[in-house]
């Protein structure tokens, strides 16, 4: 036998051992992953039955998951997937269950109350959701209620459409134009000040849109030494408003982590501008605005579509001022759920707690993102 056959031979042996030694012992790991039924609990205890209607959900075992409710007989299997996922396309329709929490709120020996928190992950982050189930025994085991949430209903109507639009024609490779094009926005930093957090440098500040087009915006930052070398260079991503329509104006907020400010001698700012189509529709109001606070100051209201249209992302961006008007913080959350036509929707945005007793005033804006583009 030749050295290449017999090499084969050993290699083949040693790969049957291995699969038989793999089903005889399967390692924890491989025991873990060999199904969601071998993660099931008895559901003996309260804790167990939302522990193992977690570990369904997170496994998207919508059937299982469903069939394990107490209180199925209230509503559909599709309405409990659409209550978990949105009824419709968001953040949350895309995301995976990363991690959940159970925490026992109130027992007796029937029936209690679990508290189940959820963190999706997302692409702008995690999104945490929070129900509080009641679970019931029956028999030796005990099952979830499921809260099911009531689904918007929006009578048929007719919404005029009357807002602005803007259409941008660039040349093309063919078009025969010279050098000439449309010119870029006008845009211009109305604020930016330096500020020490423990987790590093953050600049921030607002930028404006002085132009009559709108403009897709940007801003990057760049940290100095006293000899002008660059230290570091970042820009605003999701702390900022993008889209700017004209004259409206947009906070940002830019982080340098594990940065000393005391290394910094100055700080480059450039705002970059690009023309692009966009429309003023669709309108979002934001009502019931409102200051909470401390212990746990936070910004919190009701996003209204105005619109006839689903938005499917909306981005809420609060400008956090003190007494005499100057920026003191930029906070920020993404919705994780849709925003149906003439439903309100809350949001409540966390501030933190060391900076919450200088804020004396607000300012509050919403991107928006429909399935087609920026709106």
């Amino acid at each position: 036998m030749s050295k290449g056959a017999l090499l084969a031979a050993a290699l083949g042996a040693a790969t049957v051992a291995l699969i038989v030694v793999g089903t005889i012992w399967p390692v924890p790991t491989a025991r873990a992953y060999a199904g969601s039924e071998s993660l099931r609990r008895s559901a003996a205890t309260p804790e167990e039955a939302v522990q193992n209607l977690g570990e369904e959900l997170r496994a998207q075992d919508w059937a299982k998951a469903y069939a394990g409710l107490a209180n199925k007989a209230q509503f559909t299997e599709l309405d409990f997937v659409h209550d978990v996922t949105g009824n419709y396309p968001s953040l949350r329709t895309y995301s995976s269950l990363g991690g959940f929490e159970v925490r026992s709120l109130h027992a007796t020996e029937n029936d209690a109350q679990i508290q189940l928190r959820f963190d999706w992950a997302t692409v702008v982050g995690t999104l945490s959701e929070t129900r509080d189930l009641h679970v019931i025994r029956d028999g030796d085991r005990w099952e979830a209620e499921w809260p099911i949430g009531a689904r918007p209903s929006v009578p048929p109507q007719v919404i005029p459409v009357e807002y602005l639009r803007w259409d941008a024609i660039n040349r093309g490779p063919g078009d025969d134009w010279g050098v000439q094009d449309v010119d870029a926005p006008t845009v211009r930093i109305v604020d930016m000040h330096p500020m020490q957090r423990a987790e590093g440098v953050v600049v921030l500040g607002e930028i404006m849109n002085e132009d009559v087009v709108p403009a897709y915006v940007s801003v990057t930052a760049t940290l100095q030494r006293k000899d002008q070398s660059a230290i570091e260079t970042e820009s605003a991503f999701d702390k900022i408003s993008h889209l700017l329509l004209p004259k409206q104006v947009t906070p940002f907020l830019i982080q340098f982590p594990g940065r000393s400010l005391s290394d910094v001698g100055s700080i480059r700012m450039t705002p970059t501008a690009t023309l692009v189509s966009a429309s003023a529709d669709p309108v979002i109001e934001i009502d019931n605005q409102h200051l909470n606070p401390a212990p746990g100051a936070s910004l919190s209201g009701q996003l209204i579509n105005e619109s006839g249209q689903v938005v499917n992302v909306a981005h809420v961006l609060g400008t956090l001022y003190d007494k005499s008007g100057q920026l003191v913080w930029v906070v920020d959350q993404y919705i994780g759920r849709a925003l149906p036509p003439q439903t309100p929707v809350a949001f409540d945005i966390p501030i933190p707690e060391d900076l919450a007793r200088k804020v004396s005033s607000e300012r509050t804006v919403v991107s928006t993102y429909s399935f087609g583009g920026f709106l």
